[in-house]
């Protein structure tokens, strides 16, 4: 018997939704949402209806026959960090998603709407793998001061995803592998996941760890403290410094890795260094990883849209590949991650967690 689950991925201008019987996607959709549209909205929580019809719209014009459907699987939100899994959409989780409590992001909506439809239609509902998923070790979690207390904020829905595909396809269990898992798109994430716990990450969120197209990464501490008491800069703009405007766009002027590529190649020698710089932080971190596994990692991964150039691939795989070998995953299918989780539940090879 296969089933059939419905997913829900809100972003911040666009809810995209996808179709699954067990793994074969039926359809998959994307809703664009106009600024002047969210900006109706006093808060993101007010969107829920709204955003809600919008999915009911799109299975009615595609003639989904709701009945059919066996679960509802949203994206999980900013809720309290809690440990990898798929997670039944519990009341609690639901007042934490309209709380923010770890902060407001559009993604919050995934479990609401889930929750909602699945009440509806007499179907459970789950999220998987929030980014506030926290399987940090203790010592991973120290600063250098006791004021300030290292977070887990990353893609854990795409690095968690792939690593399990990975031990799939080698016929082993995810629990019982050392991974190196490098995601690289507007943000990126390194987690070094060791026998299905992801023990050390950044908080990729907030801009920690290697610079990316969006997110400044790591910043010199001093250099930081004179930038924001210079009193040139406001606090709302050193935050754009360090996630929205940092990292390659601050350098160059452009998100867009491809564009960039085709700059260096065509002489840019500055743009060429960036691109460099950018490849060294990345396999640094990948480096530092493998420390904190004392060595022992079966595989590295690189996933992301990112991973998808060759230049890329090949910079990381000449700096890191000595650790070992790399495995390659292109792209982010969040929508089959989710559908994934679900899977999991359903079949039983996994429980639902209880927030």
């Amino acid at each position: 018997m296969a089933y059939r689950i419905l997913v829900i991925n809100p972003g911040s201008t666009s809810t995209k939704i996808g179709l699954f019987d067990d793994e074969k996607m039926l359809f998959d959709e994307t809703l664009r949402h106009p600024a002047e549209e969210i900006a109706k909205f006093a808060s993101i929580p007010d969107q829920q209806e709204w955003r809600k019809q919008l999915v009911m719209d799109a299975l009615k014009k595609h003639e989904i026959d709701l009945k059919s459907i066996n679960a509802i699987c949203g994206r999980g939100g900013l809720v309290k960090p809690i440990h990898g899994g798929t997670y039944a959409t519990s009341d609690a989780l639901l007042e934490d998603c309209v709380k923010g409590v770890s902060g407001q992001h559009a993604c919050n909506l995934g479990g609401l709407i889930a929750r909602e439809i699945g009440d509806e239609i007499g179907v459970p509902s789950f999220i998987v793998d929030p980014p506030v998923v926290d399987e940090l070790c203790n010592v991973a979690r120290y600063s250098g001061h006791p004021l300030i207390v290292r977070k887990s904020v990353f893609h854990a829905l795409n690095q968690k995803a792939v690593a399990k595909r990975y031990a799939k396809e080698v016929g082993k269990a995810y629990e019982d592998l050392n991974l190196i898992v490098c995601h690289m798109g507007g943000g990126v994430s390194v987690g070094a996941h060791v026998k299905g716990n992801v023990i050390d990450t950044e908080n990729a969120l907030e801009g920690e760890g290697p610079f990316s197209p969006e997110r400044a990464g790591t910043l010199p501490d001093n250099a930081l403290v004179d930038l924001c008491f210079s009193g040139e800069y406001t606090k709302a703009e050193i935050k754009k410094m360090i996630t929205g405007r940092g990292g390659l766009v601050a350098y160059t002027g452009s998100t867009d890795m491809r564009d960039l590529l085709k700059e260096a190649h065509a002489g840019d020698k500055k743009v060429a260094e960036v691109i460099d710089a950018f490849h060294y932080q990345i396999g640094k971190e990948i480096g530092a990883m493998a420390a904190a596994m004392h060595g022992k990692v079966d595989q590295i991964i690189l996933t992301g849209g990112i991973a998808y150039g060759k230049e890329t691939v090949a910079a990381l795989k000449d700096m890191v590949e000595w650790i070992a070998p790399v495995t390659v995953y292109p792209g982010e299918d969040e929508l089959l991650a989710l559908a994934q989780g679900a899977l999991r539940v359903l079949k039983g090879e996994e429980a639902a967690r209880t927030y």
